[in-house]
């Protein structure tokens, strides 16, 4: 296993939570505000368990910078590669966006922003420049710097976007987390045949009669062009996951058949720019029938 660690760092404002959300969004173990003496003791305890880990340390103290330095070496002594990041913005920016939060800058005390932001400035002068990679986002918004970092911190394998296929049962209500929602009560219910009631759509009879019935095989083929025609857009817009929930009665027969179906199909999808997604079929209230 090759160890990473990424020191998430920089002006206040600048974006480094947004920055530690988009790496955790592409796979990377995040913690935020770690004391610098403890990132020896974290890697010996995820030594096992977690392969590429990002930091946000708030080094603007004296001891947190000593402590940071002292613990990046041993690191080094134990042959963990280790970058660190420091996130920037022009003065001009983080006091129009401390302005619009109405928050106060940490170090401005009773003085201005502008003082706040000058003084923090000074105290990372020696940390900016030790960093392995500067990232300003002065120019970019939320977004923008979303999809900056994933362009950096990327890994191998792992979804540009992740898809829960959700069987649900309409009595039971509509999921609240659901992004698309498709009923599928136009098929015949199987819950009418004595032989396939006491199955459900994982049994191959149930899903053979499913898929089989009229305008189901078009359904499928509509339903997964509308996907690829949507995907792309998601992940531009730095959507990571969406739900497409798929409903019947009951949640027993139709849906499930046909949720399992999408899942399968969904796996094949190539998305136009070469994205990849990651699937799984998830039965809300499969069981839940008395």
């Amino acid at each position: 296993m090759n160890r990473e660690l990424v020191v998430i760092t920089g002006m206040s404002g600048a974006g480094r939570s947004t920055i530690a959300h988009a790496m955790e969004d592409a796979g990377w173990y995040v913690i935020d505000n770690l004391p610098p003496s403890l990132l020896a003791n974290l890697f010996d305890l995820t030594e096992k368990t977690v392969e590429s880990i990002a930091v946000v340390v708030d080094v603007r103290g004296r001891q947190f910078f000593d402590d940071l330095n002292r613990s990046l070496a041993e690191l080094v002594e134990k042959g963990i590669s280790r970058r660190i990041l420091f996130v920037d913005a022009s003065d001009d920016v983080l006091v129009r966006r401390f302005e619009s939060t109405r928050r106060p800058h940490p170090l401005q005390g009773n003085d201005r922003i502008v003082d706040g932001i000058a003084k923090e400035r000074e105290k990372l002068r020696e940390l900016r420049s030790g960093a392995d990679l500067i990232i300003d986002s002065t120019d970019l918004n939320i977004h923008q710097l979303e999809k900056k970092t994933e362009e950096l911190f990327h890994k191998e394998g792992s979804a540009d976007l992740k898809v829960n296929v959700l069987s649900f049962g309409y009595k039971y209500g509509i999921p609240v987390d659901a992004d698309l929602v498709m009923d599928c009560r136009f098929i015949p219910n199987p819950h009418w045949i004595p032989e396939l009631r006491p199955l459900n759509g994982t049994d191959a009879p149930v899903r053979e009669k499913v898929l089989a019935a009229e305008n189901v095989s078009d359904f499928l083929d509509r339903y997964i062009a509308l996907f690829e025609t949507i995907a792309d857009g998601y992940i531009r817009e730095g959507k990571k996951f969406i739900t497409l929930a798929v409903g019947c009665t009951g949640g027993k027969h139709r849906s499930v058949a046909i949720a399992d179906e999408l899942d399968r199909r969904l796996q094949k999808v190539i998305l136009p720019r070469g994205q990849e997604i990651s699937t799984q079929a998830i039965h809300r209230d499969l069981g839940r029938e008395r």
